[in-house]
């Protein structure tokens, strides 16, 4: 019974002892928290740090691959992403001395905008990167990478640098922006709200190629959208005459038979 009572005694005591220094405890768990944080941060920084140097390296010692091969500059652009890097500033400073690719980006976008506005009447405002790519090149367009040696080199210029290019432009709150369609990536330059509805049928009229089916390329009519779907006509015709509306499709009626006609995927 002594025995019992002593220990109980000392339980009591110990109970008091973890709450007297409990908040102690607390305190120093907080501070040791803190200085890992404080470490963590410091250790993070350097890393980046550390990167950044090695991208400066490598960004010098392939200058000639990143401004002349659009391949190789996807790959550096890439690498840049991770760490917050973006040689794409077209303002003085080392990336734009080294690279100076800041404003061949720059001028891609002017020029990539002026295609998709003049195609508005036609297309309503949804054009393919692809489609854009041929009428610069068919212009002849050509750029200039502003630390070439030579006045004589352009730059040659892919579709991924045109969706750089449109990427640029829509964090100014263009308007402009890219969106996938089935296997195509399309630009849209107007401030319509497209949704999944949209993209679906127009990827229904991108895949009809004439070859299982009767109807010319780049059309869908109202069967085909609902039978490939499954739709009520209720959701097939609001997506339809959302994109009649604004003129990203035609209708032709024949025989009183409604085809939708779509240029962007002609």
């Amino acid at each position: 019974h002594k025995r019992h009572a002593m220990a109980h005694r000392r339980g009591r005591v110990g109970v008091g002892r973890v709450r007297q220094t409990g908040p102690r405890t607390s305190a120093g768990y907080s501070k040791k928290a803190e200085e890992l944080r404080t470490v963590g941060i410091a250790s993070a920084v350097e890393t980046v740090q550390k990167l950044e140097v090695k991208l400066t390296e490598f960004a010098k010692k392939h200058k000639k691959e990143i401004q002349n091969d659009p391949a190789f500059r996807k790959r550096f652009l890439e690498m840049c992403a991770p760490i917050g890097v973006d040689p794409l500033s077209s303002e003085k400073g080392f990336w734009g001395n080294v690279l100076g690719i800041g404003d061949f980006y720059y001028e891609l976008s002017v020029k990539a905008a002026e295609v998709c506005m003049a195609s508005r009447s036609r297309n309503g405002g949804i054009i393919s990167v692809s489609e854009v790519r041929d009428v610069l090149m068919k212009r002849g367009t050509r750029f200039h990478i502003s630390s070439s040696s030579s006045k004589k080199d352009k730059c040659k210029y892919s579709e991924e640098d045109i969706i750089v290019a449109i990427g640029k432009l829509s964090k100014l709150g263009s308007g402009f922006r890219c969106v996938k369609v089935g296997k195509s990536t399309m630009i849209v330059s107007v401030p319509t709200e497209l949704d999944s509805d949209h993209m679906e049928v127009m990827e229904i009229a991108q895949n009809c190629d004439g070859t299982l089916s009767s109807r010319p390329r780049g059309t869908v009519d109202m069967d085909e959208v609902r039978k490939t779907t499954g739709w009520t006509e209720e959701r097939a015709k609001r997506a339809l005459h959302l994109l009649l509306s604004k003129g990203m499709a035609w209708l032709d009626v024949h025989q009183g038979n409604e085809l939708y006609w779509f240029p962007s995927v002609w």
